[in-house]
């Protein structure tokens, strides 16, 4: 558990979606149903073998396994600079060649010899210093040429000797290490191709509803899909692998033929989660034989939502079906699930080195299954203070709100909101079915029910894209006094 971080809730016993009543959720309150999410992510992770993927493939992914140099770094003895490679104590009798970095090596040098060399070039055998260009000068103009210091010349001098950053065998990084551009090129030079990190989790997103439209305007009571364009996408920044987005309607039977013969390891609804005539998710689960792990969550908007195991190694994450509402469940529910089953525990801190991030905690803010966070106490207000990056990992993010927030009496509120001078500022349009918010937020504020005063520090859920903490936007942010602090559907 991280420091300074609220003990994980206790699991409650799941129960099979047959005996849930579909009329009225037992709905769970926002930080276990979180860590039920992750907990059940990190219970699938154990049994997914690792991936091996070309290095261009591994960027942004976790390392599923030890780093470990396949080669000497440098694999030879190389010069650190162009100059002479040199052989005893000075002058020396300068050879004709050259040593070029890729080409073969030069002849052994005799003591009181020397050769012309180029960074990174092979240093010949013999050689006992390489002496830089500017440090030196050779003479006579007639008869042999001479190399002449002028500073001294000290043993091994700007040369990298064999082994000096590592030896063959030796941990570069530990199992869980972020991939960034210079592990890309550390697992380069340490002779890698391919890099093992953990399988992407398979989704699919099966998209209800007969009143969807999939091109052209609203009309007639039919609207446009908003959420099948934009949850493959999220799903993929969150490091899924989305095989497909299927609109099935409200047909009961084509949805329980989608959910029980589908590929994927996590299934991703939309709508159909609550008690109305064409809601079916609850029945489906039900003739499929489905075990409910979370049945509607104390949050809004989108308390609707549910988490359900499948079969072994198989969940569904049941989204409502207005917008705002779904960006909720993808970020209470799915992303610690996919969390957990792309992370690997972090091997001891290497020598010579800071401990790596034991878990990166992936866009969307969700921890790692490790260790599920629940949202971090409050503070005293600190009107000025920036917004805090975790000093541990799991650890989340938090900053104090510019304006306060409207809260629901029991429930915890999702509110986007964008950086302002150090603080936070919840955005105007926040209502279930809106996403003018979300479009230009930075971030999704945690609201304890009861609501938030102006200072306090809330917690904050990272987008999976990047953001512009400073950047103007067009989307108007909520007044001192929330116009529409009171729909929280």
């Amino acid at each position: 558990m991280t420091p300074g971080q609220p003990a994980t809730p206790p699991a409650p016993a799941p129960a099979p979606a047959s005996e849930r009543g579909h009329g009225h959720h037992r709905a769970t309150p926002w930080p276990e149903a979180r860590a039920l999410a992750a907990r059940a992510g990190a219970g699938s992770a154990a049994d997914r073998p690792p991936v091996r993927v070309p290095l261009g493939q591994a960027l942004g992914r976790p390392l599923a396994e030890p780093l470990r140099a396949l080669t000497d770094l440098p694999s030879f003895d190389s010069s650190a600079m162009d100059g002479w490679a040199v052989a005893g104590p000075g002058p020396w009798k300068v050879r004709e060649e050259s040593v070029l970095a890729g080409h073969s090596g030069a002849a052994a040098l005799a003591s009181g010899e020397a050769v012309r060399i180029a960074t990174g070039a092979r240093v010949p055998a013999g050689a006992t210093a390489v002496v830089r260009t500017e440090h030196s000068r050779t003479g006579p103009v007639a008869g042999p040429v001479l190399l002449h210091p002028l500073r001294e010349v000290v043993p091994g001098q700007d040369i990298r000797p064999r082994g000096q950053e590592c030896r063959t065998g030796e941990e570069l990084l530990p199992a869980g290490s972020l991939v960034g551009p210079a592990v890309l090129g550390l697992a380069a030079a340490a002779g890698y191709d391919e890099i093992a990190v953990p399988a992407r989790p398979r989704v699919e997103v099966l998209v209800l509803g007969d009143e969807l439209l999939t091109a052209g305007l609203p009309h007639e009571g039919l609207i446009r899909d908003a959420l099948g364009p934009m949850l493959g996408p999220w799903l993929t920044a969150l490091g899924a692998e989305v095989l497909a987005t299927r609109r099935i309607g409200d047909d009961a039977e084509a949805l329980y033929e989608a959910v029980t013969t589908s590929a994927a390891e996590l299934v991703v609804t939309t709508g159909g989660t609550a008690a109305g005539p064409v809601d079916h998710v609850h029945r489906v689960l039900d003739k499929a034989g489905a075990t409910l792990l979370v049945d509607g969550v104390k949050v809004r908007p989108g308390h609707p939502m549910l988490l359900a195991r499948l079969d072994a190694g198989r969940h569904l994450v049941g989204l409502p079906g207005n917008p705002l509402a779904a960006v909720s469940g993808l970020l209470t529910l799915a992303a610690p699930l996919l969390a957990a089953l792309t992370t690997r525990p972090s091997a001891p801190t290497p020598p010579g080195g800071t401990a790596p991030p034991s878990a990166p905690t992936p866009p969307g803010g969700t921890a790692p299954p490790s260790a599920p966070t629940a949202p971090s106490p409050p503070t005293a207000p600190a009107e000025t203070a920036p917004p805090s990056a975790p000093t541990a990992p799991g650890e989340p993010l938090a900053a104090p709100l510019r304006d306060g927030v409207q809260g629901h009496p029991h429930d915890t509120r999702l509110v986007p909101v964008v950086h302002r001078d150090g603080l936070v500022v919840p955005l105007h349009y926040n209502g279930p079915a809106m996403l003018r918010g979300i479009a230009a937020a930075d971030a999704m504020a945690v609201v304890p029910p009861g609501g938030a005063e102006p200072g306090r520090r809330v917690e904050l859920l990272a987008l999976p894209w990047p953001t512009e903490p400073q950047a103007a936007t067009a989307t108007p942010v909520s007044p001192p006094a929330p116009a529409q602090g009171a729909c929280f559907t």
